[in-house]
Formats: structure tokens, sequence, C-alpha cells
């Protein structure tokens, strides 16, 4: 038989080792909770971090193209407006440059040379002024004028300055094509003026009726002689609408030197001639002098009509563009 002592101790023994699995259970217990706890823990923060991805990312992409593309739009030019300024202030310039080379090659020679063949017409060949004869003799001396004052002018340029640029050929053929409308604005010339005259206009219709008239014989001769010459001439080009509207500006440039030719014109209502004074030829005024004052008249006249189309004409429609 167990004896009292040995019952006790294995009462105490079993009581222990029944609290030992409590102890386990309850740990194994605590441990999965923890487990469980962390588990969802991690879980509640992923989500937590992927919703903090979802709703505050895409607004900062949406919101820095944005951004961006405000700050490439330009909303002002000031290197492209000084641009087109300086453009515009080089191309007014060009134009008075040339306006200026024209008067001193071609205008100029033009009035002298017709103011020349009307003495040479009248006192050697014996014409009357208002025969066709005479205004053929003077167109064709308003003619030699200007052929010879554009070929001198450059061929003095190219000769001074070295510019291999200038091609005396083209200059020839570019001379011969002005000679051919001169000739015919200076044959109109005289015949116009007497008929405005006869007719007892004002001096101010007489120039104004022969700006018009001159300007227009100038027109008709440059579009005949582009039609005929640009053939067997390569530096002439053929009559397109384009080098119409060129040669219209030109012509009307060309009717002011002929309106204030009127002025020389001492005889016909002096008190009316605003020129008089300026370029008024007189009976007893040498015939050198007098030469030199038809080639003045004839520039002021082009100057003041091809200054007013320089400064209201857009660019690229007047003759003197570099078209």
């Amino acid at each position: 038989m167990i004896s009292t002592a040995t019952r006790s101790l294995l009462r105490s023994n079993g009581a222990n080792a029944v609290l030992r699995q409590q102890n386990v259970r309850l740990m194994s217990s605590v441990a999965s909770s923890e487990k469980n706890t962390t588990t969802a823990a991690i879980g509640v923060s992923t989500t937590t971090t992927t919703k903090r991805e979802i709703h505050s990312d895409p607004p900062q992409l949406k919101s820095a193209p944005s951004l961006q593309y405000a700050a490439e739009t330009p909303t002002y030019f000031p290197e492209e407006k000084e641009e087109t300024a300086s453009a515009s202030s080089s191309g007014m310039m060009d134009r008075f440059k040339i306006t200026a080379e024209v008067t001193v090659s071609k205008i100029f020679p033009a009035g002298f040379g017709w103011q020349s063949s009307s003495i040479f017409a009248e006192e050697y060949l014996g014409y009357s002024t208002d025969t066709m004869a005479f205004a053929l003799t003077t167109g064709v001396g308003d003619a030699i004028g200007v052929m010879a004052g554009h070929c001198a002018y450059y061929a003095a340029k190219k000769s001074i300055t070295g510019d291999s640029s200038i091609n005396m050929e083209r200059e020839a053929q570019t001379g011969l094509l002005l000679a051919s409308a001169a000739f015919c604005s200076g044959t109109a010339w005289q015949p116009l003026v007497d008929a405005l005259q006869g007719a007892n206009l004002s001096f101010m219709q007489v120039f104004g009726g022969t700006w018009i008239g001159c300007g227009t014989a100038f027109y008709l001769g440059l579009r005949g002689a582009r039609t005929i010459l640009s053939g067997p001439c390569k530096h002439i080009h053929e009559p397109t609408f384009e080098n119409s509207i060129t040669d219209k500006s030109l012509s009307a440039a060309i009717g002011g030197a002929t309106g204030f030719f009127v002025g020389t014109d001492t005889a016909y209502l002096p008190t009316q001639n605003f020129l008089l004074d300026v370029v008024g030829i007189h009976d007893t005024t040498p015939q050198l002098m007098g030469c030199a004052i038809a080639g003045t008249s004839t520039s002021l006249g082009f100057l003041a009509g091809q200054s007013t189309l320089n400064l209201i004409y857009p660019a690229g429609k007047l003759w003197n563009d570099g078209k």
C-alpha cells in the first residue's frame, strides 16, 4: 500500500502538470492573438499606405504638367517685335537709297536730255514746237539721257567700289527698257501740254493732267518694251501681273517728274505757277543752265512723288523693294 505521504506527492505532481498544460495553452493563445493582431496591423498599414498612394499621388501628377505647360506659354515677344521694326526700318532706308540713285542716274539726265534735244530740234533742225517731229526729237533726247545716265552711273559705281555683283550687260538691258518707256513719255509731253494749255486750263490742271498723261504714256511704253525686249534680252522680264503692279508705281512717280517739268514754262499763267521761282526757265536763261534747271525740275518732281509712295505703300509693293 502506498503511504499517505506518497499519495500527497503524487497529487501535488499531477496538479503541477495540469497547471503547466494550462500555461502552455494560455501562452499559445496569447501568441496566436499577438500574431493575428500584428497581421491585422500590417494589413491596415498596407491598406492605409495603398490608399494614400491612390488618393495623394495622382493629383500631384495632374498638377505638374499643368504648371509646366503654363510656364512654357509665352505672352510677350519683345525680340520678334524688335526684329520686325528693324526689318521695316531697313526696308524704308533701302527705298530712299534706291530713289536717290535713280534720281541721279536717270531722272536728272532725262530732263537734261529732253531740254537739250528741244534746243537742237528748234534751233538746228528748224522744227516748230507744235510739230510731231519736234515731239519725237525730244522723246529721243529723253531716252538718250536715261540710257546714258544709267549705264554711266553703274559703270562708275562698279569701277569705284569694285562691286562684282554689278553686271553691266544686265544694266545695259535695264537701261534700254527704261529708255524705251522714257521715249514714250518724253514724246507725249509737249503735245499734251499744248493741248491742256490750249483748253485754257489753270496751271494746276495742266500740272495734274501732265502728271497723269505722261505717267500713263510711260507705263504703256514700259509694258510694250517688256513684250518686245524680253525675248532677245535675257535680263528683261516679260509682262506679268506681278511686275505690272511695280511698273504702275514707277510710272506714277515718273508722272510727278513730268508734272514738275511744266513749271519750267514761265510764259503760261506765271502768277499761278508755284514752281516759277524754283525751276522757271526764262528767255534770258543760258541754254546750258536751262538744261540743268530742266533736270532739276524732273528730279524734284520724281522725289516728291516717289517719297510719298515710299511712305504710304506696304512692303513688297513698290518697284524699289528689290523684287
